[in-house]
C-alpha cells in the first residue's frame, strides 16, 4: 500500500471512486505533475467495481472480473511487478480482511485533521505489524513501511 519508488516495476490496484477520480485528472496531467502521471499512466490498472464495465477509457486500465479477493490472489499469483493501493479505502479493508496485504506503506504528515476515512475496520480485529523501514522527511513527515508481523 502506498507510492512505489520511481523506476521500479508495479501495477495498480483501484477502488472505483478512486479510479475515476484519477482517470478524470491524470491522464490531462499538466507538466509539473508528470513525475506522478507518466506510471499512472502508463502503467496496468486494475479496479474494484461492480458497476464499471469494460472497456475503461483510461489506458491500460481493466475492471476485476467476479469475487474481488480471488481475482487479487490471481494477480499476485502471476509473474510481474507488485501491486500498489492507492486510496482506495473499502478495498484495502478487504484486502485485509482477507490477509492479502503483504506490506503498507503509510506517510504520516504533521497535519491535524480530526477526520476521515478509517483505514481499518473497528471490528477488534489485532493485526500487529512490524516497521520494515522508516524515514524522517525534511517538512517532518514519516515515511513509514509496516509489513504484518508474524505469528
Amino acid at each position: 500500500m502506498g507510492c512505489p519508488e520511481p523506476d521500479s516495476g508495479w501495477r495498480f490496484l483501484l477502488g472505483r471512486r478512486t479510479y475515476e477520480s484519477f482517470a478524470g485528472h491524470w491522464p490531462n496531467a499538466p507538466e509539473e505533475e508528470q513525475v506522478i502521471a507518466q506510471p499512472l499512466n502508463t502503467k496496468p490498472k486494475y479496479v474494484a467495481s461492480t458497476t464499471l464495465t469494460e472497456p475503461l477509457a483510461w489506458r491500460r486500465s481493466s475492471v476485476l472480473q467476479g469475487d474481488v479477493p480471488e481475482a487479487v490472489v490471481a494477480l499476485k499469483q502471476e509473474d510481474g511487478d507488485d501491486l500498489y493501493v492507492i486510496g482506495s479505502t473499502r478495498l484495502v479493508q478487504t484486502l485485509i480482511e482477507h490477509d492479502l496485504v503483504d506490506e503498507f506503506r503509510v506517510m504520516i504528515d504533521p497535519i491535524v485533521v480530526g477526520g476521515g476515512k478509517r483505514i481499518f475496520r473497528n471490528d477488534g480485529a489485532l493485526r500487529p505489524l512490524r516497521l520494515v523501514d522508516g524515514q524522517v522527511t525534511t517538512t517532518g513527515a514519516i515515511l513509514a513501511t509496516y509489513a504484518p508481523a508474524e505469528g
